[in-house]
């Protein structure tokens, strides 16, 4: 069986190493990038608390010792569902399976405004450049100090908008190093002029948690110092204005962007299977309806159970587990067992956020049990260990966090600028 896994995300990269070195199966895992990339932790590149090397990881080397798996750099641009093949930037590759996991990127809900000016933290790269448009933000605050006052407000505040957990914990990382880091990297600045704001549409934050981690977490975030406005979007924002449905209006040269997301899907899938956050409607064994051989995993699949009639949680676990699920049934099929097949439901463990050191709230449904503080703080920090791909990785990040926890330094804030030329084939 030939199956080709398209994305090296939670879900792709869970499917391929379920299915590393089976008999009569092979597999072609292709992503654009050459790496993992671990999401939950985007926000601690941005904000200079880990390097992008230690929550990234080669998908090479994930499958080093591989005698089945084999991965491509390319982009998907289109799939031939009637002649089982798919055409990539580097040619076209036939299949006998096709596994859609492109998860999901930013969604702007078509304001063409906003995509221009915020700036998204959706991948590695996304964070890195969240990064040097922070530093490079403060060194401008610098320059204007003395030339523009009237205009510094601008360059010292911060939008974060979107109140979930990205949102949450990228406002707090910034809190943390405005109240500690900051006025020592930058002692001519006055950082009590700079706010920081996170917009959320909705009553609370992290509106997908229980009501006792929203208050929580809103009570975390106001201690840091960060200005928590519920029940507002934002309208419009030219790169220097941002203007709230209100009609407030804030100076911000930096707003980030973690209100929404929508799945990557590609050409060839039928349009009328698209649903509500561009979503590819599966069904209980993640195939795609009206088709025999294609199926979608992870954050791009939209699939509806009894316990989730409006489809899973666009969670790390989910994604996970359907890659697993799948393996086992792809393996049943290859090796004749195909009419022993198990369906996916998500059984939810729980889920967190973190707002700061010694901060954060944690929901486990059964027993239904919350906590915060300190526990649930040591807690998220241990099972975002265990998830990390490496152990190199997991020992860097390790060694970043306790040194971060004792010195509330985070000691990666570098501005490097590359001009970089890619050589023609």
């Amino acid at each position: 069986m030939k199956v080709i896994v398209i994305g090296g995300g939670f879900a792709g990269l869970k499917l391929a190493r379920r299915l590393n070195n089976k008999e009569n199966i092979e597999v072609l895992l292709i992503d654009k990038n050459n790496y993992h990339q671990f999401q939950p932790l985007f926000y601690q590149v941005a904000t200079a608390g880990l390097d992008a090397s230690n929550i990234s990881f080669p998908l090479r080397k994930v499958f080093q010792e591989s005698r089945n798996v084999h991965v491509r750099l390319a982009e998907l641009k289109e799939i031939k569902s009637s002649l089982n093949k798919i055409v990539t930037d580097i040619g076209e590759f036939d299949y006998d399976v096709l596994v859609i996991a492109t998860g999901a990127d930013t969604n702007f809900f078509g304001n063409e405004e906003l995509k221009r000016a915020a700036l998204p933290m959706k991948s590695t790269v996304e964070a890195v450049q969240l990064r040097h448009t922070l530093i490079q933000n403060f060194e401008n605050a610098l320059l204007v100090k003395d030339t523009d006052p009237a205009s510094l407000d601008k360059f010292m505040n911060i939008v974060i908008v979107g109140g979930g957990p990205t949102g949450v914990e990228v406002s707090g990382a910034l809190a943390e190093m405005r109240n500690n880091i900051l006025p020592k990297d930058y002692p001519e600045l006055d950082f009590s002029r700079m706010k920081i704001h996170l917009i959320e549409g909705s009553p609370r934050t992290l509106a997908a948690m229980s009501e006792k981690s929203s208050e929580q977490s809103k009570k975390y975030l106001t201690r840091l110092g960060v200005n928590v406005q519920l029940n507002l979007v934002v309208k419009e924002y030219n790169g220097e204005r941002v203007v709230l449905s209100n009609g407030e209006t804030i100076q911000a040269k930096i707003v980030i962007w973690a209100a929404g997301i929508k799945g990557n899907v590609p050409a060839g899938i039928d349009p009328s299977l698209i649903v509500k956050g561009n979503r590819i409607k599966v069904d209980r064994y993640n195939k795609i309806a009206g088709t025999a051989n294609i199926y979608a995993i992870g954050d791009i699949a939209y699939m509806e159970t009894p316990k989730y009639p409006h489809g899973h949680p666009q969670l790390a676990n989910v994604a996970i587990n359907q890659g697993k699920n799948l393996a086992k049934n792809l393996f049943r099929q290859a090796n004749g067992n195909a009419h022993y097949q198990d369906k996916y439901e998500y059984h939810d463990k729980g889920s967190m956020a973190t707002v700061g050191k010694n901060l954060a709230v944690v929901d486990i449904p059964k027993p239904k049990i919350h906590f915060g503080g300190w526990l649930a703080w040591l807690v998220w920090m241990g099972l975002h260990l265990l998830l990390i791909v490496g152990v190199k990785n997991r020992l860097q990040i390790f060694i970043n966090w306790i040194y971060k926890y004792f010195t509330s330094d985070q000691s990666l804030r570098l501005l490097i600028k590359v001009s970089y030329r890619p050589q023609k084939l």
